[in-house]
């Protein structure tokens, strides 16, 4: 366990404020000397370049992701939620990833939620100068009635956000789970925090401007962190989204083919079986594989925790089709 700092209300040094030049987000990339004077397909290729350090850094993170994954998921199956929580850039990827979550999973909009430095004001124009407040972060939480049950990622690319820290050590002082992404070393910017994830992505082409490199490193972390939660929680079959929400044409389309090809089911007989199963996907897939109705693939399914595969093996319910 990483203690940290505990941030107050403003991290200041005297006038002048703290300088962060030693921060790996801060330091000026040599590759990007000339960027102004390029031309337009040479910068093109500069970033094209740079923009592999993202995924190298998240599979070099591939532990402490993994490690994550499993402590957000049991938090998850004992009734609690998933905090995100940020200020700037890295707040908005937040409430991105948990926005998505209803649709993709068939989640409560309450299980994951994206807490942002300004709230929803923030989403649209900046108001980075919130990120300063240490004590807003915990402020945030605590208007959301966060507790020891839940799990709280602070991200924070440079790693010295108070707003980020507040919320992080307040989290640890509550027993709940605090999880620090950042993306510079720990030694450079400790982070009170369980779980500590650094995405090493290294000097941004626009010096300091972390919404590149270190953002996309921050957004395939927090892809990974989601869906390995809600595979964890039973929400995908094989690397289909079984509890996909069918709100539209499109989701309706993926949804019957999702029933064509784990339950060989024509499209008018799965939009029969879905409007009987409720528009659940999962409950469709259990009734068409194993004939059974929609309140046994109900109680079936409780049964199971939720999770498609344990209730196709479920003795009551022999299968008739293909899994």
């Amino acid at each position: 366990m990483s203690t940290g700092l505990r941030s107050g209300d403003r991290e200041r040094s005297g006038s002048a404020g703290v300088d962060r030049g030693h921060l790996l987000t801060e330091q000026s990339n040599p590759a990007s000397a000339d960027l102004d004077q390029l031309p337009s397909l040479e910068l093109v290729r500069v970033f094209c370049r740079e923009d592999l350090r993202p995924q190298q850094a998240v599979e070099a993170a591939a532990p402490q992701l993994a490690e994550a994954i499993e402590a957000i998921a049991a938090r998850l199956a004992a009734g609690g939620r998933l905090f995100y929580l940020g200020a700037g850039t890295s707040g908005r990827l937040g409430v991105l990833d948990a926005a998505e979550c209803p649709p993709t999973f068939c989640s409560a909009p309450e299980q994951v939620q994206g807490v942002l430095a300004g709230g929803a004001p923030a989403l649209l124009r900046s108001s980075e100068g919130l990120e300063d407040l240490g004590e807003a972060g915990i402020a945030d939480l605590q208007a959301r009635t966060f507790g020891p049950g839940d799990a709280l990622v602070g991200i924070a690319a440079g790693g010295t956000t108070p707003y980020v820290l507040g919320a992080l050590s307040w989290a640890l002082e509550q027993g709940a789970l605090a999880i620090a992404l950042a993306c510079v070393p720990a030694e450079q910017a400790p982070m009170p925090c369980t779980i500590d994830i650094r995405l090493l992505t290294g000097p941004e082409l626009l010096t300091g401007s972390t919404r590149l490199k270190a953002g996309t490193a921050t957004k395939m972390a927090l892809n990974i962190l989601s869906t390995g939660v809600m595979v964890r929680l039973g929400k995908v079959h094989g690397n289909r989204m079984v509890d996909v929400a069918v709100t539209n044409s499109k989701l309706e389309d993926r949804a019957l083919r999702i029933l064509r090809d784990l339950a060989a089911v024509e499209r008018d007989q799965g939009a029969l079986l879905l409007q009987q199963a409720g528009g659940s996907v999962k409950r469709a897939l259990l009734m068409a594989i194993t004939a059974c109705t929609a309140e046994e693939a109900t109680a079936a399914l409780e049964r199971h925790g939720g999770r498609l595969r344990d209730a196709l093996s479920d003795p009551a319910h022999p299968v008739n089709g293909p899994q």
